[in-house]
């Protein structure tokens, strides 16, 4: 192996090397095309696959551009054309099976290309790009012109068809829409015209839309004015109202799935919603289909939507998402549905061969099928797709074969190879058959995927990586069953590991890459596997399987930034890595010293990728190549030692996302490439490589080889020998643990971890389990005792609970406090103090969110209004009145009520001088006698007063509330839009003061509610005291203000509104209980310190003197004798009780005095508080009735703002309408200008074709007539003779087809291409050559008379040809005109639509205007109908003033009297007028006639050229010398300018010496006036300092100019002052001279 040695002259070394495409394999992603009748060919990546039906064998193509878009074949032309996927992509067209570039199409698309179509005839190509321009165009691929092009914004076209039978049709379909593009043509000049197909309803059902632009079925509405399209209602005007609908007017449509042509030129269309359409191409008539019967279908399916069609004969074929194809027979307007045959998988393509023998079947998958009719079998696999991608591939060691799998690698040391599942298990193949392998061993290693398999050069181990950062070492050899010996950690997300197996080496070195994506670092781990690791494998692992850090000794490295890659070399001291965020590779040294812990290294080496994304890095078998790959598609070999590239090679792309895997066979020759998303496979091998660098790798390769050929040896013949499927050895395990099963019993500690005996377990689990199992044998002894321990703590803790149960409450514990997991106790508490600190934030962000809210609701309904709302209730009846809330006005607002009431007056000031100055100059006002001034002023006012219209005229009764009207339009006047707008502002106005008059009516009431609430508050005391004294039951009725009257009480919450008791912190309780007792001493010791006040409550029961109402409560004590009996009492004691019975009674009458004075005075306030409170109620009922007089008013006014407001409304409309239509009617004056230039061309074009035709008609006329004047020398037998050979023509015999052809294709003859006529004239030409044959020859005819007679015919059969070329074209540019005329007919037909509409629209807008809707107030009773049955319809009635009528009458009057006058004035005028037009008339056509014959004349003229040209009889040749002698003119001046031009170039020499000389005395100069420079800067300076004086003397010379000028100007203004004074007395004179005199009568 040659790793030492130096690399002197690398680029010598590698110079040559180069890789190139030996096959690729490949999934299609597109649709598959017919190129002939035995050839598919379908993109895949970067390549166009052919594939030959019969052969099977498959055709490469690259795209030097990278993956190929869109792809269409032309089987007539023999060529395929595909675009690439680039920035500004081009169409190739490549000619098949020779596979050389055509042409190169580059257009103006700017990102893709997502259609491409060839018409069957002709040289056409059509392209369509989506985003950015939404373009169709037309290609003539052989001359490399687009014919014609145009953008469709918004339609995302989903299919692109020709019509088979007509090329001028193309048909573009999408999800939504389908549309039919008509090519026309005229000359070489092409066009598009775009015609949308109307799709039915999802139902099936026939829309019928109305004009959008001119509906025909609007109502008249004779009372809202003009009812106007629901475009101009939304206030469009540009293009959106041409097709504005509103929502509930858009109704669901049939979304189309595919379409095909039929041979009559319609369109089958199919649906997601299943149904099945067929479309009149010509006028667009959509047919929904019918079904005929119910058929039963294979398998129960039901065709849903047709994802695909492909017409045949009386049908089509379908199919949809279940597999299935039907065949559809169309008979009218009905179809019937048959089976045809059953694929795996939901079809996404069909196409015919263009024999129609063969039908292409493709699934979604990728899968094509060949269905042959007539053939048995009839269906034929043709490419068989999984999912469409390639997952992982490996060469099989030796050799050039491959394998491929999701996640692959096979053994160098034996014919096998291992598979990982994303179960994580690994199968083991025996690879002695390629084709189909067997599966000889599996092994379950693990529930995590496995992510990478690896074997090391030398096929020892076998390192698996899986998902979950483990990595697993297995032996490599099947001799050994493959065991595992062991596995160790590392991060997750392994990205590569890289081995280093080398023949001299005892240990195998791995490194592994992961990364640190928390840090932005890449983590490496080095460690060695020793060989021996096979014969003691336990040695080096644990019982859980896990591989001795020591034994293997792991090292742990970082990198300071991430890598995709890192590979190491086989000396194992050196790291190559890729770089994933910049574009470098680096080399990284390995410490030589062992360290502990973590490494961090550093680039040894840096060199730039020249690859763009993150990328991987191969090494090569014998260790001096890195093979690179990323994102941009390219792979690159570079040298170990430079890591130059010396060879490079693009096989994939970026579109892709680049290439995935890359795999290098063992002796260097042969590389496989996967990409990553574009599912090709590229086989590559080297084209040129030096023989140094293939010496190298093939020594090597041998050298391996070599090594490895007897293990080699061995386990093949093991695998041959002793392999046994894994299915056998699976039925063998499932026998042998029968027995042993029912031996084994499951203890506690499997118990706890869960273990299912009939479920599979992995290798890892198994030596967990075999660990656990082994230390609870180990530690069981001890493990009794501590579940003995914890039994007895049990009981404890029970007994200690039972007993807390029983204990009191104030002594009872809470229950986790016989918890003894303190940690479990904490984390409890933790968690409630999360929860209970959670849930306080959620109530105070509620809070908060309520808060803000309430803040939002009183600011906009509470703090805004300048007058709240609130209501006033009667005290006895259920009368309630409600004020007006008010906002207050913006200064807005009042800065345009200001503007308008002064425009107001100002307005009303000049109708004031307007109408002294019409009664001054009418005759009328002239009988009239002057006033004086106050006389003048009082009228004034009265005119004022008068002046303002009555209620009933007003439309409202706000002069009721003081509104002052006079300032308020008549609504006879309204018309202008700045009317209305000032009449509602002022209405506004009105409103405002309404409800402020109101309001302040309320206010005043509840003012007085309040004093009557207060004074019947001061008498309940007084009515109180005597309920009291007299002891009665009475209720006192005490009036309150409710809620509604003081709805400021609900923005206060008080204390009893509260449910809920107030929290009060335990130290505030705490603080209350030690403070309660403290204050109760205090106030007892108070009380005991004050006996005055215990004298008065023991002696007099607290009063000091009796008032009279303490009569009723007085009692006269009883003597004590009255215990005994009558008879026991002495004389004193009965005039003592005779006493007592006096003071009683004098007592009771005193009491019933008192008593009846207090019922008396009680009944007075009653009935004063009845009184007060009735009248109160008298008052708030008329307020009530004022209220709703001020709402009447305010819906009055409201109402006629409203009525303005929709006026407003409805005018923005109508000019919405207005502007709408003259925008449409630009633009179609815009689309009549074009198509006028169009018609104008077309003409000409026509124009100059036709005289080209009738040139032809005429030349071969002239060759027919003058055929018997070219042979007159012949005699008149052969000349008739030759006439009729003359007229003879070849008969061309057209290529007929196969009968059975014929039968299959449903299209039948198709009309013929330009390439076909040219086929059909080359060989009516060998016909002609036919007929000129000397054999032909008439007997006596000379050979030079019959060469002459075929020259003559040939140039005649040509000649007619060519007349029906032209014939034919001129055909084409007349109906081209036709069109053009046709459409030129149909915009002017819009034109004259869309000013009929505008007059129309005008018409109404008057009508508008004048026809005003005025508010009339009617007295109830005065007009009164039992049915609602009046007549709307006043188109010949008016409603104006009667003052009106009768100023007009007065001054028609007047007007009709100066009328007459002037009539007769005018009478003898007319007279002259009529003779004077009559002579005038004369002249005017004398002149015309003597224009005319001065034009004749002017016609005649004849110029010299003509007369020479009829003169001279060689006119020719002398153009011709007169041609020679301006050529030889042209050579002398030639010459002559080429001298001036050496002159000018030898002045222009010494020019630049002057120059130079010039430069140099310049130089000169400008030294020498630096130094005057600073010499007349030192000058100035000394003039500085010296020229204080004179400055001095300069400002008093500046003063003394200025008072000069002063004085000048002074007098200038006075001179000025006297002109403008006497032009302003000239001004007056005139003034007074024209200004109307008031003569007083």
């Amino acid at each position: 192996m040659a790793q030492g040695r130096e690399r002197d002259d690398a680029s010598s070394h590698f110079a040559g090397s180069s890789l190139s495409v030996r096959w690729v394999q490949g999934f299609p992603s597109q649709n598959v095309h017919f190129v002939n009748d035995h050839t598919i060919c379908y993109p895949s990546g970067n390549y166009v696959i052919f594939i030959n039906l019969d052969t099977k064998k498959k055709t490469v193509l690259q795209c030097i551009n990278g993956i190929v878009g869109v792809m269409a074949t032309n089987v007539p032309g023999g060529v395929v054309a595909f675009s690439d996927r680039r920035l500004k992509p081009i169409i190739y067209i490549y000619n098949y099976p020779a596979l050389t570039r055509r042409n190169k199409l580059k257009g103006d698309v700017l990102l893709d290309y997502t259609l491409l179509c060839f018409s069957y005839c002709g040289t056409y190509l059509a392209s369509y790009s989506s985003l950015p321009e939404f373009e169709l165009a037309l290609w003539n691929w052989e001359s490399n012109v687009i014919l014609c092009k145009k953008s469709q914004p918004g339609m995302d076209v989903s299919q692109m068809s020709f019509n088979p039978m007509n090329w001028h049709q193309i048909c573009l379909s999408s999800s939504s829409a389908v549309c039919v593009w008509t090519i026309e043509r005229s000359n070489q000049d092409h066009h598009f015209r775009t015609r949308s197909v109307k799709l039915p309803l999802e139902d099936g059902s026939l829309v019928n839309e109305t004009d959008v632009l001119f509906p025909t079925t609007l109502r008249k509405d004779l009372i809202y004015g003009p009812v106007l399209p629901l475009s101009a209602i939304a206030g469009l005007v540009g293009e959106e109202a041409e097709t504005f609908r509103p929502k509930d007017d858009i109704y669901p449509l049939l979304h189309p799935t595919m379409h095909c042509w039929t041979s009559s030129s319609d369109l089958y269309v199919g649906c997601e919603e299943g149904h099945f359409l067929m479309i009149n191409a010509e006028t667009l008539k959509v047919t929904v289909l019918q079904k005929m019967e119910e058929t039963s279908l294979l398998d129960g399916g039901q065709l849903i939507s047709p994802l695909t069609l492909v017409y045949q004969k009386d049908g089509v074929l379908t199919s949809g998402i279940d597999g299935l194809i039907y065949s559809f027979t169309v008979k009218d307007s009905k179809y019937q549905v048959k089976n045809f045959v059953e694929v795996d998988g939901p079809v996404a393509n069909l196409m015919f061969s263009p024999s129609y023998k063969m039908l292409l079947i493709q699934t979604d998958k990728g899968t094509v099928y060949i269905y042959t009719f007539g053939a048995e079998p009839a269906l034929d696999k043709v490419l068989e797709a999984c999912d469409g991608k390639v997952q992982a591939m490996d060469f099989v060691t030796p050799g050039t074969k491959h394998f491929l799998a999701t996640a692959l690698a096979c053994s160098p040391s034996s014919l096998s190879a291992v598979v990982g599942t994303m179960d994580g298990y690994l199968y083991f193949l025996d690879l002695h058959n390629v084709e189909s392998p067997r599966v000889i061993h599996r092994t379950f290693l693990s529930e995590s995927p496995v992510k990478t398999l690896i074997y090391d050069q030398r096929g020892i181990f076998l390192l698996v990586g899986t998902a979950d950062g483990n990595i697993f070492v297995i032996d490599a050899k099947p001799s050994k069953s493959f065991q595992i010996f062991g596995y160790t950690e590392t991060s997750k997300d392994i990205l590569q590991i890289s081995t280093v197996s080398l023949p001299i080496s005892d240990v195998v070195d791995v490194l592994v890459l992961a990364p640190l994506p928390e840090v932005g670092r890449s983590r490496l781990e080095f460690f060695s596997l020793p060989i021996m690791l096979s014969k003691a494998p336990r040695t080096f692992s644990d019982e859980r399987g896990r591989l001795k850090d020591d034994f293997i000794h792991k090292f742990l490295y970082e990198v300071e930034h991430t890598l995709s890659s890192a590979v190491l070399n086989f000396e194992s001291n050196i790291i190559y890595g890729f770089c994933s965020q910049v574009p470098y590779i680096c080399s990284y040294l390995l410490p030589e010293k062992d360290h502990i812990g973590v490494s961090v290294l550093k680039p040894h080496q840096k060199v730039q990728s020249k690859q763009y994304g993150p990328g991987m890095i191969y090494m090569s078998s014998h260790g001096l190549w890195l093979l690179t790959i990323a994102k941009c598609g390219f792979l690159c070999v570079r040298d170990i030692f430079s890591m130059e590239i010396f060879a490079r090679c693009r096989s994939h792309s970026h579109q892709g996302h680049g290439i995935q895997y890359i795999r290098m066979s063992m002796d260097g020759q042969h590389i496989l490439v996967n990409g990553r998303d574009d599912g090709t496979l590229v086989y590559l091998k080297w084209k040129r490589l030096g023989a140094n660098l293939a010496n190298e790798i093939f020594e090597h390769c041998q050298q391996l080889m070599a090594a490895l050929s007897n293990t080699l040896e061995e386990e093949n013949e093991y695998l041959a020998t002793f392999g046994v499927p894994v299915s056998e050895h699976v039925e063998q395990e499932e026998e042998e643990p029968s027995e042993s099963n029912k031996k084994l019993s499951l203890d506690s500690s499997q118990e706890e971890l869960g273990i299912n005996p009939e479920k599979e377990i992995s290798w890892i689990q198994q030596k967990r389990e075999e660990a656990i199992k082994n230390e609870v044998k180990l530690f069981s002894q001890k493990r009794k005792e501590i579940k003995r321990g914890i039994k007895e703590l049990s009981k404890i803790i029970t007994n200690m609970m039972e007993e807390n149960e029983k204990v009191d409450p104030i002594a009872k514990l809470e229950q986790q406090e016989f918890c003894l997991d303190l940690e479990e106790l904490e984390r409890l508490h933790d968690e409630s103090e999360e929860e209970v600190a959670k849930m306080r934030k959620d109530v105070e962000m509620h809070n908060l969110a309520k808060s803000y809210l309430t803040e939002l609701i009183k600011e906009e309904c509470w703090n805004s209004m300048v007058v709240k709302g609130r209501a006033l209730k009667c005290f006895h009846i259920p009368y309630v009145v409600e004020n007006f809330p008010m906002k207050s006005r913006t200064e807005e607002e009042l800065l345009e009520l200001k503007r308008v009431m002064q425009q107001k007056k100002t307005e009303a000031e000049c109708l004031k001088l307007r109408k002294e100055i019409v009664e001054v100059q009418s005759s009328a006002t002239l009988v009239k006698k002057h006033h004086d001034e106050d006389d003048e002023e009082e009228e004034d006012e009265e005119k004022i007063i008068d002046s303002s219209l009555p209620n009933y005229l007003l439309g409202s009764l706000s002069t009721d509330f003081g509104a002052d009207t006079s300032l308020l339009t008549s609504q006879l006047e309204l018309h202008s839009r700045e009317e209305k707008i000032n009449q509602i502002i002022l209405l506004k106005d009105i409103i405002y003061k309404v409800k402020k008059a109101f309001n302040g009516e309320f206010d005043a009431a509840y003012k007085q509610k309040e004093i009557e609430i207060a004074r019947v508050t001061e008498k309940n005391v007084r009515i109180g005291e005597i309920i009291s004294d007299l002891e009665l039951e009475e209720k006192v009725w005490q009036p309150v203000f409710e809620d509604c009257e003081k709805p400021e009480r609900a923005l206060v919450v008080e204390d009893d509104e509260i449910s809920f008791k107030k929290h009060v912190p335990p130290w505030q309780t705490a603080k209350t209980e030690m403070a309660t007792p403290f204050e109760m001493d205090q106030l007892q010791q108070a009380q005991a310190s004050d006996a005055r006040q215990r004298g008065l409550m023991d002696m007099m029961g607290g009063v000091l003197e009796v008032k009279k109402e303490d009569i009723l409560r007085m009692a006269i004590p009883q003597p004590a004798f009255m215990a005994k009996a009558d008879a026991l009492w002495s004389e004193e004691e009965r005039k003592q009780f005779k006493e007592y019975e006096k003071k009683v009674k004098e007592l009771n009458e005193e009491r019933d005095k008192y008593r009846k004075s207090l019922e008396a005075e009680l009944k007075k306030l009653q009935n004063s508080i009845q009184e007060s409170t009735q009248n109160f109620d008298e008052h708030l009922k008329r307020l009530f009735e004022r209220r709703v007089k001020a709402e009447m008013v305010v819906n009055q006014e409201e109402l006629k703002i409203n009525n303005l407001v929709f006026s407003l409304l409805l005018d923005e409309e109508l000019s919405s309408r207005e502007q709408f239509l003259n925008n449409y009617l630009l633009k179609k004056q815009e689309e009549k200008s074009k198509s006028s230039e169009a018609i104008h061309k077309a003409r000409e074009d026509l124009d100059v074709f036709k005289e080209q035709h009738d040139i032809l008609v005429a030349e071969d006329k002239i060759l027919e007539r003058s055929f018997k004047k070219e042979f007159s020398e012949v005699s008149g037998h052969q000349v008739d003779i030759l006439y009729k050979l003359f007229k003879r023509r070849p008969r061309v015999h057209k290529q007929k087809t196969q009968a059975d052809v014929n039968s299959l294709v449903p299209y039948g003859e198709r009309p013929g291409s330009g390439k076909l006529n040219k086929e059909n004239f080359t060989q009516l030409m060998k016909s002609m050559d036919e007929l000129d044959n000397i054999n032909n020859m008439p007997e006596g005819l000379e050979p030079t008379v019959w060469e002459h007679f075929c020259a003559t015919r040939r140039a005649k059969v040509e000649n007619e040809y060519k007349v029906k070329q032209k014939a034919a074209g001129l055909q084409e540019m007349t109906t081209f005109l036709r069109k053009r005329l046709e459409d030129d007919e149909a915009v002017q037909h819009e034109i004259e639509r869309v000013f009929h509409e505008l007059l129309r629209l005008q018409d109404e807008k008057v009508k508008f205007q004048v026809n005003l809707t005025i508010q009339i107030l009617l007295k109830q009773g005065q007009v009164e109908l039992e049915n609602f049955q009046l007549v709307l319809e006043y188109s010949d009635a008016i409603l104006i003033n009667k003052n009106i009528i009768e100023d007009l009458n007065s001054v028609i009057r007047t007007q009709g009297q100066k009328k007459v006058a002037s009539m007769m004035e005018s009478k003898e005028v007319h007279k002259g007028i009529y003779q004077i037009e009559w002579e005038h008339k004369k002249m005017e056509m004398e002149m015309e006639d003597l224009n005319q014959k001065a034009w004749d004349i002017q016609m005649l003229f004849f110029s010299r050229d003509r007369q020479k040209y009829l003169n001279e009889p060689n006119y020719e040749n002398l153009i011709a010398i007169q041609i020679g002698i301006m050529e030889q003119t042209i050579n002398v001046i030639d010459k002559t300018h080429k001298k001036n031009v050496e002159n000018c170039k030898k002045l222009l020499k010494k020019l630049g010496k002057y120059s130079n000389q010039k430069d140099t005395a310049n130089y000169t100069l400008s030294c020498n006036l630096r130094e005057e420079l600073v010499a007349v800067s030192e000058r100035q300076d000394i003039c500085n300092e010296m020229g204080s004086k004179l400055t001095c003397e300069k400002i008093a010379k500046e003063r003394y100019d200025n008072l000069l000028k002063k004085q000048k100007l002074t007098s200038i203004s006075k001179q000025q002052a006297e002109q403008i004074s006497v032009l302003q007395a000239e001004v007056e004179r005139l003034r007074m001279k024209t200004f109307p005199a008031l003569i007083p009568m």
